[in-house]
């Protein structure tokens, strides 16, 4: 397993005047303060762009611009600890993460299920996450009963069927995938009191793209489409999402 823990943020430019200044912060200051944490195995940002807008579906569709994660080392409550210690200095250094104009729908921790590489990537699952890519589709599904039968199955069917199909997929990387552990609070930034969602209930999937995630998106929806079959639980968000190249994408 690469790292047992991962952290996951959407995030909603409400004012999109702040777009270069939201990316400068993220990827000069605070992605580089992060990184630099030894508990950090890695993190990564990617924007689901406008052009890509018609490519996006979901409860979320429309109300996310970027997704940036965190993978945690081992002991993850040290790691997250220290993690979370830096946040609260970097607002007390008026350096975020509270930042006008962004807004985050999605704050929480999940926990990797399976790694995946494609034959053609010529690397280990554990690899994909430092390995350079031009950006990801990301699949959001909520399922009401986290542990149920037909939950058990839509997994199995992701595992056995969908999975390799997407593999299979020219442009295609490879897949990781993970499931909802507990949202984050964090002094640092406002929560509202919205229902917690159970452990289990999140499934998140990545695909790591060698190609334009819009050129590459239409051929994944039609593999999934090809192997899909039975309850699949509630779409949250299925985009494309390509990776922010410094100072060319502000």
């Amino acid at each position: 397993m690469f790292a047992p823990l991962a952290f996951f943020s959407l995030v909603k430019l409400d004012d999109r005047t702040q777009r270069t200044a939201y990316n400068r912060w993220h990827q000069l200051d605070h992605r580089p303060e992060n990184l630099a944490l030894p508990g950090v195995a890695w993190g990564d940002r990617w924007e689901l762009a406008e052009e890509h807008s018609a490519l996006a579906s979901g409860e979320l569709a429309g109300d996310v611009d970027f997704v940036a994660m965190y993978w945690f080392r081992d002991p993850v409550d040290e790691s997250v600890a220290e993690w979370d210690a830096l946040g609260e200095a970097s607002f007390q250094w008026g350096r975020g993460p509270l930042i006008p104009g962004i807004r985050r729908p999605m704050l929480a921790f999940f926990r990797p299920v399976k790694g995946y590489a494609a034959p053609g990537a010529l690397v280990s699952a554990d690899v994909l996450p430092y390995r350079p890519n031009r950006g990801l589709h990301v699949t959001i599904t909520r399922f009401d009963d986290a542990h149920g039968e037909a939950t058990h199955a839509a997994h199995e069917r992701e595992d056995r069927k969908v999975i390799p199909a997407l593999l299979d997929v020219e442009g295609v990387a490879g897949a990781w995938t993970f499931s909802y552990s507990h949202p984050q609070r964090h002094s640092s930034l406002p929560f509202d009191e919205t229902p917690i969602d159970l452990p289990g209930s999140l499934r998140v999937r990545l695909v790591y793209l060698e190609e334009d995630p819009a050129a590459v998106t239409p051929a994944l929806l039609e593999a999934e489409r090809s192997v899909a079959g039975g309850s699949e639980g509630t779409l949250v968000l299925s985009a494309p999402a390509k990776t922010i190249i410094p100072w060319q994408d502000w």
